[in-house]
Parts: C-alpha cells; sequence; structure tokens
C-alpha cells in the first residue's frame, strides 16, 4: 500500500472519529439538558393561577410593543432557575420576543447588575401556543429566600387576551413601547394588579425540599391584605416556617384564586371551579409533597347572589372528596382548614351559615383529610362566632393583615414535620 493511499485511508479514519465525537458530544448536551430539566431537587418557589377566563366583561387590555414586569417573592431559595409561562386562557398564540429576571429593587426598578436573559430552547424568542404552558431554560442564578425577584417579558405583537392572575394585591408594570427587559429603571406606561402570563417560579436547592400548595379562595390570595407587602396568610406562614428550626425546609405556594368556588363557576373573572384547574394549579407544580384545602365559602355565597339557595354541604363535601383522592392519587398529603365566620359579608344569608358550619364539621370529623387548620377558631369573635373578630376585618369576610397573621400562627408545624 503506498503512503499516499495510508495518508488517505488515515485522514478518512480521523475524519469519521472526529464526526463520532462531536456526534457524541451533541448527544451528551441534548442529554444534559434533558437532565437538567428532570433533576429530583427542582421545587417551584412561586406559583400563581390564572384566573380570569377569555370572554369576560372585564377583560384586561391588550399589549404591543410592549414590556411587562411582574413582580414576585419567593419563598425557598435555590442556584438554579426556570419559569413556566402560561397561555392557558388566550385567544391566539403569544410571541414572546425577549425575558429576563433579576432581583427587584423597588416600584418598577431591578437592582443594576442583576438581571440575565432567559431562553427557551436555547432560542431568545419563543412562541407559546394557545391553551398551553412553556418552560425556560434552566439557568445559573442565586435566589434568595423570601426576596421579591422581577420579571420582564417583551411582547412584540398584539396580546389578544391575557391569561392573569388578575388579583394578584401586587403592583405590576406595563412599559411604553420598546424592549426594555434589561432596563434597570422600566419606562412605565401603566399600572397592574394582574401577573400576566407568569404562572410559576422553579428553582433548584440542594437542601431536601418539597413544597406546600396553598388552595384556596381570595381568603388564600390575600384579598384585602396590603398591596405589595406580602401580607397574604401562605406569606406570613412561610416566615415562620423558615424561622422554625424544629421543621424541614418547605416551598410555600399560593394556588389561591379570589372568588374560586370547589363545584361550580358563577363568574368568568374567578377563574374554572376547583376540580377543573387541580391538575395545572397544583399537581402540575414541582415538588408538592403537601396542600391545604381552604376553599368553599363563595359556593355558599355566591349562591345567593345570584337568586339560589346556597350549594349544599353535600355538593362541596364531594367536591373535598374528589380533590383528596386526586392528592392521595399522588401521594400528596391533604390538610383541611376550616371555613372562617363571615356573618355581616355582603353574600351572608342564615341558610349559608348552616351550610358552613356543616361543612366546617365535615372537616374536623369526618377523618378525610389528613390534618386539620382550625382557621375559624383562629379568627372568630369569641361574643359572636359566626362573625369574624372586628379588628381583623374591614368588610367581615376577608381578614387583614392582623387576621391573616393570626391565621398562620395557628397552624400546628408538626403538620409538616
Amino acid at each position: 500500500m503506498s503512503s499516499h493511499l495510508k495518508d488517505k485511508l488515515f485522514s478518512k479514519s480521523m475524519l469519521h472519529l472526529v464526526l463520532v465525537l462531536l456526534v457524541s458530544i451533541s448527544l451528551s448536551g441534548v442529554e444534559l439538558s434533558a437532565q437538567e430539566h428532570g433533576d429530583a431537587r427542582w421545587v417551584s418557589t412561586w406559583a400563581t393561577s390564572p384566573s380570569t377566563v377569555a370572554n369576560s366583561s372585564a377583560d384586561p387590555a391588550t399589549v404591543e410593543d410592549q414590556t411587562l414586569r411582574l413582580i414576585v417573592h419567593t419563598s425557598v431559595g435555590g442556584s438554579s432557575l426556570r419559569l413556566r409561562l402560561s397561555n392557558t386562557h388566550g385567544d391566539r398564540a403569544m410571541k414572546i420576543a425577549a425575558a429576563s429576571v433579576a432581583l427587584h429593587a423597588e416600584g418598577a426598578s431591578i437592582r443594576p447588575g442583576s438581571s440575565q436573559s432567559l431562553r427557551f430552547g436555547g432560542q431568545a424568542e419563543v412562541i407559546i401556543p394557545r391553551g398551553a404552558t412553556i418552560i425556560s431554560d434552566p439557568i445559573a442564578f442565586m435566589v434568595p429566600e423570601l426576596t421579591n425577584l422581577a420579571v420582564s417579558l417583551y411582547l412584540p405583537e398584539n396580546s389578544g387576551f391575557l391569561t392573569a392572575h388578575a388579583l394578584a394585591n401586587q403592583t405590576n408594570y406595563v412599559s411604553e413601547s420598546g424592549n426594555h427587559v434589561a432596563n434597570v429603571n422600566l419606562p412605565i406606561e401603566a399600572e397592574t394588579t394582574a401577573w400576566n402570563l407568569l404562572t410559576a417560579i422553579d428553582v433548584i436547592n440542594n437542601d431536601s425540599v418539597s413544597a406546600i400548595a396553598m388552595v384556596g379562595d381570595s381568603i388564600t390570595d390575600g384579598w384585602g391584605s396590603t398591596d405589595s407587602g406580602n401580607q397574604r396568610w401562605p406569606n406570613h406562614f412561610a416566615r415562620r416556617l423558615f424561622a422554625d428550626s424544629s421543621t424541614g425546609k418547605y416551598a410555600v405556594l399560593n394556588a389561591g384564586i379570589s372568588g374560586n368556588q370547589v363545584t361550580t363557576e358563577d363568574n368568568s373573572l374567578f377563574g374554572q371551579n376547583l376540580q377543573a384547574r387541580f391538575e395545572r394549579d397544583v399537581l402540575a407544580l414541582a415538588g408538592v409533597t403537601h396542600m391545604v384545602l381552604m376553599e368553599g365559602i363563595n359556593d355558599i355565597g355566591m349562591a345567593s347572589m345570584a337568586g339560589r339557595a346556597p350549594t349544599p354541604a353535600a355538593q362541596i363535601i364531594a367536591g373535598y372528596k374528589q380533590i383528596i383522592a386526586r392528592a392521595h392519587a399522588r401521594g400528596i398529603k391533604i390538610i383541611g382548614a376550616t371555613l372562617t365566620p363571615y356573618e355581616g359579608a355582603v353574600y351572608f344569608t342564615p341558610a349559608g351559615e348552616l351550610v358552613r358550619q356543616e361543612v366546617n364539621e365535615f372537616i374536623r370529623n369526618a377523618g378525610a383529610f389528613d390534618g386539620i387548620i382550625d382557621f375559624e377558631k383562629a379568627v372568630q369573635d369569641p361574643a359572636n362566632p359566626s362573625r369574624i373578630l372586628p379588628a381583623l376585618t374591614e368588610d367581615n369576610l376577608h381578614p387583614n393583615d392582623m387576621g391573616y397573621k393570626l391565621m398562620a400562627d395557628s397552624i400546628d408545624l408538626s403538620l409538616f414535620r
């Protein structure tokens, strides 16, 4: 064999080897990327539930060539981050042309030097199909616990209907025209009470961390608490839990929707009923091992506003039993919380009060739940047990900051040990 032929064969062999190595490296990269998303340490540190359904009379304004800046409050910290965006209730495909996450400073501003861009499948732009949810690529980002983050999303085209958690008790921002995701100071066109598109932020925490999902209505959502103050009872509970060294570290997630009901829907502002949204809003979150269920007062009260008799206790309890079964099927411990008093509220009726008491009797004594939290006793007026203590409420239905703290303080931490 001539030396020229040997050199030629050697060159082909080397080329083949290089190609094999390149393919192997490429496949290895794909596997590593998949492993990043499949890492068992992922846990949701913050979450919210889409509420307002398309075609409601209070559709939020569309945005076009504008940047949304959304302020959220973490529970656990971590060293890596990914976020979830939802077009669940959208009326068209949604284009995101740029996205970033940063540490929040104040108002619509972020801390200088903290912003990092986000990608989706390696690309800066992504189209979210109508009805779909997407997850961003993981990035290295030191996420502090109990701290505000700012997520910025640039929407270059008309958004159509924006999937949103409408009543966030948090001021968020819509920019003037342009891509401002990296701006320290967002040029503000409007403020909004909604968390648009963003439904969860997940982190990797090197400790053994799981999540507790707090499921409910406006009382869990924190209606009546100080705006942008993170004074909801789940926020108070997270701070209490983190300060207690005898309890393991948990992420605390808020899956409350103001006006939400267990069994039915009376208003498109208040989201799908709990049984319809449970898979998306609780079971799909990362790392959930426990949940607290406090919902049903709107099933009772809103019926009277619509001129109907209160939803029967048996119907609400049947809904509970379905949620309990589905939680247990996923290995999730479910804790029932009693419905708080509501005499004096706009939709109170004596017949509804009897239903509330029957539902609470089931929660306390049926043995269906894995544990009990008695929120009724935490906030009721000893002199008038069908009412919330006047100092703890402004409307006889929703607690204020002090009332929410008392609710959080009443929880037996041994439920989570």
